[in-house]
């Protein structure tokens, strides 16, 4: 393989076999300490929404004068 210099030659970086073995091994005697427990309380969210609407019309000067004329339409 010819260096180019735009590219930098990759090392092998697999694990030996033996330091693979190692690894598991130790993996799952780590794995045997682990205990996963469910909580005594339900766990409670708060949520405090205020939720705000302000609606905002306006009205051409017939239709005003309309509802005006007659209040009873709606």
């Amino acid at each position: 393989m010819k260096h180019t210099g735009l590219m930098r030659p990759v090392k092998n970086t697999t694990l030996h076999p033996i330091s693979r073995a190692a690894a598991i091994g130790a993996a799952m005697l780590a794995g045997g300490c682990i205990n996963v427990d469910a909580p005594d309380k339900p766990i409670v969210i708060n949520l405090n929404i205020n939720i705000t609407q302000e609606v905002v019309y306006r009205l051409d000067g017939e239709a005003k004068s309309l509802i005006q004329q007659n209040p009873g339409i709606f």
